[in-house]
């Protein structure tokens, strides 16, 4: 396996489109991914687990004796206590469920594992906001990738204050961690704190609650405040500040939160779902679109407002969205594998791009099909999913995207990470969602990808 070692490199990129019809400046600004000096090697198990309980999904018993065996976290998998604020009401919650959007904040929310500790506190009483300045602003700021390379962060500011977001075109939640919280949840993330914010504001009667299917949960209120990525700023920025997180989230401390890029239908907030920062700043840029850049072992960006034509080879092909259930998502019926002619997967089966999972998660069909074609291929119980020899030389992988476009990954980056005994976990896996696939950045290290929220379509295109 090849280590990280690279320098963190932090590149300005300001550019500008003045359009005199409106008098508006319209603007782009680049965020760039760095190297993970602390890179010790992926972790396929983890990463499988964490898709799954992302989209709410019980996890496979042979995956979650992996993960028992790993003992990454010292405590079972369905054990997941909600560390609130300090100094409320003992209480015990109540059953526990998949994944649910609740809005109680001031109560154990609901879904909580059975029998778990909770505290009840109540919010922050609201504070003053300054006037929005109508004056858009750009620049860089560089993303920082978590150790595993689970997920690629990037330092932004909130009322002034810096924290490390995962940027995630899976979901479309803004949230935080916060000063309500108790400090034994915080330690070592970086802490919004509304109280120091001039600009923030409370929301009344908002609030979001966000769970996975083992357990794990974030819930909180909702205030505004501004919200600046690379010299990019929104005034009035919803933001969810987290007041009750499991240990699932307090022991990720590289990650503060999380900015979601899908489409606000998503949105967990309630009762009035909150636009996402790419949908609230999109008319302030030059293109109402982002590209992500994603690249295997080197930096790569992610560019709002222009399409850099450097970085990919050929021409973009265009695929239309469907964005009712709020993600990417377009069909993916077809598949072929080490450049031979395409094959059938299921019939009606779609996918969606997801840059906040790791794997290439896919229709069992495309999985089966792949994995035929590799000796030595098996579904391990051990390792909690399909493993390949190591030394195997792996064969690219063709996936339908659209109906219109036959995306290439290389198969040098399907052998993800290595679990023992010569065994390695496939960067390939069954969806925990049957047909509907989840292309994550192993999917991304093969292509570079344009967001367009202005007629709801991707374009993808080789890396170059």
């Amino acid at each position: 396996m090849q280590s990280h070692i690279l320098v963190p490199i932090f590149v300005v990129a300001f550019l500008a489109v003045f359009t005199a019809a409106s008098g508006i400046e319209k603007r782009s600004f680049t965020v760039h991914r760095v190297g993970n000096p602390n890179f010790s090697g992926h972790n396929g198990p983890r990463s499988l687990a964490k898709s799954y309980r992302k989209f709410g999904a019980p996890l496979p018993k042979g995956l979650a004796g992996a993960l028992a065996a790993q003992n990454t976290r010292k405590r079972t998998l369905d054990t997941a206590p909600l560390v609130e604020r300090r100094g409320f009401e003992y209480r015990w919650s109540g059953q526990r469920s998949r994944r649910a959007f609740s809005g109680a904040s001031n109560n154990c929310p609901q879904g909580s594992v059975a029998g778990k500790k909770c505290w009840a506190g109540t919010a922050q009483s609201s504070m003053a906001r300054q006037q929005a300045n109508k004056t858009r602003q750009v620049g860089s700021v560089e993303a920082v990738p978590e150790q595993n390379d689970i997920e690629f962060l990037s330092p932004i500011s909130i009322g002034g204050q810096a924290v490390n977001l995962a940027f995630d075109t899976g979901s479309s939640d803004l949230w935080v961690f916060s000063k309500q919280l108790n400090p034994a949840a915080t330690t070592g993330h970086r802490v919004y704190d509304p109280a120091k914010s001039p600009s923030f504001s409370m929301i009344q009667g908002q609030n979001f609650s966000i769970r996975y299917g083992d357990g794990s949960a974030a819930t909180g209120v909702v205030g505004t405040d501004v919200v600046n990525v690379g010299g990019a700023e929104f005034q009035a920025q919803p933001i969810e500040l987290a007041t009750a997180v499991t240990r699932t989230f307090v022991e990720d401390q590289n990650n503060d939160g999380l900015m979601g890029l899908a489409f606000s239908n998503l949105n967990t907030v309630k009762p009035q779902r909150q636009k996402t920062f790419f949908e609230n700043v999109r008319a302030t840029l030059s293109e109402p679109l982002f590209t992500a850049d994603l690249r295997n072992n080197s930096t790569g960006a992610y560019t709002f407002g222009v399409i850099d034509a450097s970085k990919f080879n050929g021409s973009l092909t265009w695929i239309p969205v469907n964005t009712t259930r709020g993600f990417w998502q377009f069909s993916s019926e077809r598949f072929a594998v080490g450049g031979e002619p395409s094959q059938n997967a299921s019939s009606g089966g779609q996918a969606i791009a997801d840059t906040g999972t790791t794997l290439i998660l896919a229709d069992p069909n495309i999985v089966q099909g792949y994995y035929s074609r590799v000796p030595g291929a098996r579904n391990s119980d051990k390792a909690g999913g399909v493993t390949v020899p190591c030394n195997a030389k792996l064969p690219d992988l063709d996936l339908d995207i659209g109906g219109l476009y036959m995306a290439r990954v290389s198969g040098a980056n399907i052998n993800f990470a290595p679990v023992g005994n010569g065994s390695c976990f496939g960067g390939l896996q069954a969806s925990p969602l049957g047909t509907m696939g989840i292309y994550g950045d192993i999917f991304f290290k093969s292509q570079f990808v344009v967001f367009n929220g202005g007629n709801n379509t991707l374009g993808m295109a080789p890396h170059a």
